[in-house]
């Protein structure tokens, strides 16, 4: 499978190139220049591979929820670079995405993600690895306040994400014995992202450019959907 997965959500941009079984990957802590990085990032991993975007068998993005600008970014450039070429596009959670990266360096099977959502809450999920090594989101992805959270079932569960850092005692109380380790990841890296969006193309469950969305989970936050962005594609 050739398939590049791109994640401007939060302060991190990164790109990821999966061909076969190799993933290639360019990752960056660059707050507010995602919209700069992420089309050199794709170029050169392509180049690098000898590729064109029409060579690829799919393109996949975090989705978010995350920062609405980050969120927007990475939707526009997979929507547009997608549509120039026709490619199916297989639209990630970013939580999911952060507890595949846990899963991918510490092998725990079950992961809570906290992220921070400004304004005195988090979005949060609880994530478990299916038989084929893929985080799935358990239940639903909520943005609430700490004390808020649906506690997840049973124990041994492992803790990721930037609100740890932020509310991480209000988190530790609410959970109880729940709780096994917090983690220190807290970046979303486009090396999972293409982890999971590799599975879904396997699955079947790639869409058409157009069908790709973003996932904002606050209320007051719209997105219309018309045609897809026209961003610059990478050649």
């Amino acid at each position: 499978m050739k398939l590049l997965a791109i994640d401007t959500s939060a302060e991190a941009c990164s790109a990821a190139l999966l061909l076969g079984g190799a993933v290639h990957e360019r990752f960056e802590v660059q707050p507010q220049r995602q919209s700069e990085l992420i089309l050199p990032m794709m170029d050169a991993l392509l180049a690098a591979a000898g590729l064109r975007i029409g060579d690829l068998d799919a393109l996949a993005f975090a989705r978010g929820p995350g920062s609405f600008t980050g969120v927007r970014i990475a939707t526009g450039v997979a929507q547009g670079t997608a549509y120039a070429v026709d490619l199916p596009v297989v639209a990630v959670s970013t939580l999911a995405a952060l507890a595949q990266g846990h899963l991918r360096e510490t092998g725990h099977p079950r992961v809570l993600v906290a992220a921070d959502a400004r304004m005195g809450e988090i979005y949060w999920a609880a994530c478990e690895a299916d038989g084929t090594g893929v985080m799935r989101v358990v239940g639903e992805e909520r943005v609430c306040a700490a004390a808020g959270i649906a506690l997840p079932p049973g124990g041994g569960w492992d803790a990721v994400g930037s609100a740890w850092a932020v509310c991480g005692d209000a988190l530790a109380a609410r959970l109880g014995d729940r709780l096994r380790h917090v983690g220190s990841a807290v970046h979303c890296r486009a090396q999972d992202v293409a982890a999971i969006a590799a599975a879904e193309v396997v699955a079947g469950r790639a869409v058409p450019a157009a069908s790709a969305l973003p996932v904002y989970l606050r209320d007051q936050v719209a997105w219309t959907k018309a045609r897809p962005p026209h961003s610059p594609a990478p050649n």
